[in-house]
């Protein structure tokens, strides 16, 4: 176990609702592996945790080429590598990638969806809105990979494709960023290719990026990420909210439970939640952190002010009941 839910108390003491099982592994600031719960070894489906593997990849295959005399822009950049909510300046991003590139949202390989969050899908349907590609969460990834593929000359109706050449660019990218081999191919639930590789290779690739020369494609992504949080999820999305709040941490979440993170100095950790819910990730990944004993130095030259009361939140996310606090989430790491 690493997480448990309290809601409200039985005889005096806090009454524990639900449990979270999972996999943690943290890296020093060496990247010796200096924390592991559960099997951090066994490949997992890394899901939209991937994104910034996939985006330094599209740098190496040449993706600046289709703006010509400039590289990408890197708030454009940071949408290639998010998981986006929808939000108008989500959107507005992803159309002037297709743009550039010379498509229409038409062109895009992922399914139709809504605006993430309730509020946001209620509001794009009153106002007339349907599902559509470019509202989906992957858009900004399946819109740098068309791009990409145009200023690499690759064929783009069939980009999604495991045997298209950019999809085998990224294949190698994982595998060298990762140190490891491809452990199994399946489909994202974007369409398109998602490679099983171990949490510890997630993690090592992550600090492998993080600690690239400044100006190269990794480096590239991370930067962008870091400059442009809100680009990378959106408005209440946790991994947006903790760069926000640290400023200098990258950090990813993705689908079933997968949570990536890592500080300026190298510290990294990967997560893997076994029921694949997402809601304790942040808070398993800050206290990984703080037992690696890379939250105390988070405020040394490099990164600004923290937002500890910010950060407190993230660590504890409350419980509500009849919408007041009545409990909450509370890591419980082993060791």
């Amino acid at each position: 176990m690493v997480a448990e839910v309290v809601r409200g108390l039985r005889s005096g003491a806090p009454f524990v609702e639900s449990l979270h099982h999972g996999t943690v592994v943290g890296l020093g600031r060496d990247g010796a592996v200096a924390l592991r719960v559960g099997a951090p070894e066994r490949p997992v489906f890394p899901r939209s945790a991937a994104k910034p593997f996939q985006a330094a990849a599209m740098l190496r295959a040449g993706l600046d080429g289709v703006f010509l005399s400039r590289d990408i822009p890197s708030d454009l950049l940071a949408v290639v590598a998010s998981s986006h909510s929808g939000e108008p300046a989500h959107l507005a991003r992803v159309l002037e990638i297709l743009s550039v590139a010379g498509f229409s949202a038409d062109a895009l390989r992922c399914p139709a969806d809504l605006p993430l969050g309730t509020a946001a899908a209620e509001a794009h349907l009153r106002a007339g809105g349907r599902a559509e590609p470019v509202l989906m969460n992957c858009s900004g990834k399946h819109a740098g990979m068309i791009a990409c593929c145009v200023a690499a000359g690759w064929p783009v109706a069939n980009y999604t494709e495991p045997d298209h050449p950019l999809q085998q660019v990224i294949r190698r990218t994982v595998e060298d960023l990762a140190g490891e081999e491809i452990a199994g191919t399946a489909v994202d639930g974007c369409g398109a290719p998602l490679f099983a590789f171990s949490l510890t290779g997630l993690a090592r690739g992550l600090r492998a990026m993080v600690q690239a020369a400044p100006g190269s494609p990794e480096r590239r992504v991370v930067d962008a990420m870091r400059a442009h949080p809100e680009l990378v999820g959106g408005g209440g999305r946790p991994d947006t909210d903790l760069m926000r709040a640290a400023p200098g941490v990258l950090a990813k979440n993705g689908a079933e439970g997968v949570t990536l993170v890592a500080t300026l100095d190298g510290h990294t950790v990967a997560i893997k939640i076994a029921d694949g819910g997402g809601r304790a990730g942040i808070p398993v990944a800050l206290a990984a952190l703080n037992r690696l004993g890379a939250l105390p130095g988070m405020d040394t030259p490099g990164h600004l002010e923290l937002d500890m009361a910010q950060l407190a939140v993230l660590g504890a996310p409350t419980v509500l009941g009849g919408g007041r606090p009545v409990g909450s989430l509370r890591v419980r790491l082993p060791g």
